[in-house]
């Protein structure tokens, strides 16, 4: 690594441990760690655990070593809902924690396409750097050296040949020769979330950096106050299924749409990464789709003030059906785009909801179909539900307050009203006329 000396103790020794655990006799520890922590759990796993990790210390092995180990084994198996590769991979909890998922990442690195140099800051364990590295020069710099240690190998795993790795703080870095840059300001110091719209680097130094390169993405809370994102730049929520993640920030010269909502599929088990195609950057596909990165993503674009310059969205009385839209859309401001898409109106020109007569697929909204509909009021609308006989009950609310467990427990007081094997029920909570309203819903399958 360059750019500075390891001047802390206990990094050195998680480094010494990381360097051990990748010889062949810590490649065996890790085997055993990971056949004894098992994928069950539990207090069998548990007593497995302690009987090896016994076993190995009576064998000589360092205690230390032996911890680590078991570490990783846990780190990993929690890692493999983020990446395929995570059985190859180095981790530490709060880098975990903090890294992007590869679906995340392999979406983002599209955007660096043809890019030969890419600068990756603030990398942690590397989740971004994998998705950049392959076919690439990259440039990985953090100020944690285990962090950094791990970010070049978990590149290596990944496919990434070209990699040079700088302990440094980001903002004494020269760029000289980059022509893109990732950065993902922490939000964090040491166990101490930062305050709300806080990180480190500052968001005005991230913005900065298109002074010495075009092409730059800051990842940013999706809780941004969207009046600190200078002109020009394209913003981009995230969103795992329907688990708002983060937002994206793109530089001109890498923003294609003011605004656009994401929402990640989880990577093929299995499947083996390779470098992210180029032919789809910035290319929309049909109906405002654009199909970036690998299949692991689809995306929504507009304008968040298209529909409202070229046809307002109708508002109406509640259809056959109704469409909870994903948070990445209402984030993005994109609810007309989708309600366009979908034929679909709103109940209120305030909230979300989108309603239709005919049911669409989308993968930017929950698709529910109406049962009946009524004035809220909370007696009534629990005899309804006791006559149904539901086996589960979910309830969405917009625009009315209220507490939604309080709700819960008032219209479902005994889980033993719970019928197996009756319909799963959903209950919107919402407004209709300006009057508090109920709709009681039935997810649908969507046609095709």
């Amino acid at each position: 690594m360059a750019g500075g000396a390891v001047d802390d103790p206990a990094a050195r020794d998680r480094l010494a441990q990381l360097v051990a655990l990748r010889t062949p006799s810590g490649a065996a520890l890790l085997a055993e760690a990971a056949a004894a922590y098992g994928t069950s759990g539990g207090s069998s796993s548990t007593a497995r655990e302690l009987a090896v990790g016994a076993r190995l210390r009576a064998e000589g092995v360092p205690a230390e070593l032996v911890a680590a180990a078991f570490t990783q084994a846990e780190l990993r198996r929690r890692a493999a809902a983020k990446f395929v590769l995570a059985d190859r991979m180095f981790f530490t909890r709060a880098g975990l924690e903090q890294a992007s998922s590869q679906a995340a990442a392999e979406h983002r690195a599209s955007r660096f396409a043809g890019r030969a140099r890419v600068a990756d800051l603030c990398s942690g364990i590397g989740g971004d750097a994998s998705a950049l590295g392959p076919g690439r020069e990259i440039l990985l710099v953090d100020r944690d050296p285990v962090h950094l240690r791990m970010a070049e190998l978990n590149a290596g795993v990944h496919g990434a040949r070209t990699v040079r790795a700088c302990l440094s703080d980001v903002r004494d870095v020269d760029l000289d020769g980059v022509d893109g840059v990732f950065v993902d300001p922490a939000r964090r110091s040491g166990d101490r979330r930062l305050g709300s719209g806080a990180c480190e680097p500052p968001l005005p130094w991230c913005f900065a950096l298109t002074d010495r390169v075009g092409a730059v993405a800051v990842k940013a809370a999706p809780g941004i106050d969207l009046g600190q994102v200078p002109a020009g730049w394209e913003v981009e929520f995230v969103a795992d299924g329907r688990d708002l993640k983060e937002a994206v920030l793109f530089s001109p010269e890498l923003a294609t749409s003011p605004r656009r909502a994401t929402v990640l599929r989880a990577p093929s088990r299995g499947a083996t990464p390779t470098a992210v195609p180029s032919t789809e950057a910035g290319r929309l596909g049909d109906e405002g789709v654009e199909p970036r990165g690998r299949a692991g993503a689809v995306s929504l674009v507009g304008s968040p003030d298209s529909t409202a310059t070229e046809s307002p969205v109708r508002v109406g009385e509640p259809g056959r059906y109704l469409y909870d839209p994903n948070p990445a859309v209402t984030r993005a401001g994109l609810v007309g785009e989708l309600a366009r898409q979908l034929d679909a109106w709103q109940l209120d020109p305030m909230i979300a909801f989108l309603t239709s007569d005919e049911a669409m697929a989308t993968p930017f909204a929950r698709l529910l179909r109406v049962e009946a509909q009524q004035p809220f009021d909370v007696r009534r609308l629990a005899a309804d539900l006791r006559a149904r006989g539901i086996s589960a009950l979910d309830i969405r609310r917009r625009g009315l307050a209220g507490d939604v467990d309080a709700l819960r427990r008032r219209l479902l007081p005994r889980r033993r009203d719970l019928v197996p094997g009756g319909p799963a029920v959903t209950v919107v909570m919402t407004r209709l006329r300006e009057e508090p309203w109920a709709l009681i819903c039935v997810p649908e399958s969507p046609p095709g």
